[in-house]
């Protein structure tokens, strides 16, 4: 007679998996660097920028940009071509005291329509 146990670890990855691959991936979100025509500065390593009214992308930086809080313009360059579609395709360029600073983006999400109203609703 062999008896078979199983711990509560493996017994709870079995009754969640089916519900863990259900769920939807994330949707890719793409824009072109030189339709950016806004931005928000968040802290010093989060920016979000504005393609149009109803496209906003928050963009997280690879280091802190302790300048870019006052920074009156900043610009995006391209990596590999003229879309964003992932951090690695990105770089922030702001002018400093110091001469142009460049902060490598890791990671960008576009904002949902009520992220974007909470942000109008605040200002």
């Amino acid at each position: 007679m062999r008896i078979l146990t199983v711990s509560a670890a493996l017994c709870a990855l079995l009754v969640a998996g089916p519900s863990l691959a259900a769920e939807p991936k994330a949707e890719r979100a793409c824009f072109r660097a030189s339709d950016v025509n806004g931005f928000n500065v968040i802290d010093d390593q989060t920016v979000d920028v504005s393609v149009s009214p109803r496209n906003v992308y928050r963009l997280t930086l690879f280091a802190p940009s302790p300048d870019i809080d006052w920074t009156m313009n900043l610009g995006i360059q391209a990596r590999g071509g003229s879309w964003v579609c992932a951090g690695t395709d990105a770089t922030i360029i702001v002018p400093g005291d110091i001469g142009i600073q460049r902060y490598p983006v890791t990671h960008i999400r576009k904002l949902t329509p009520e992220e974007i109203q909470a942000k109008r609703s605040k200002r």
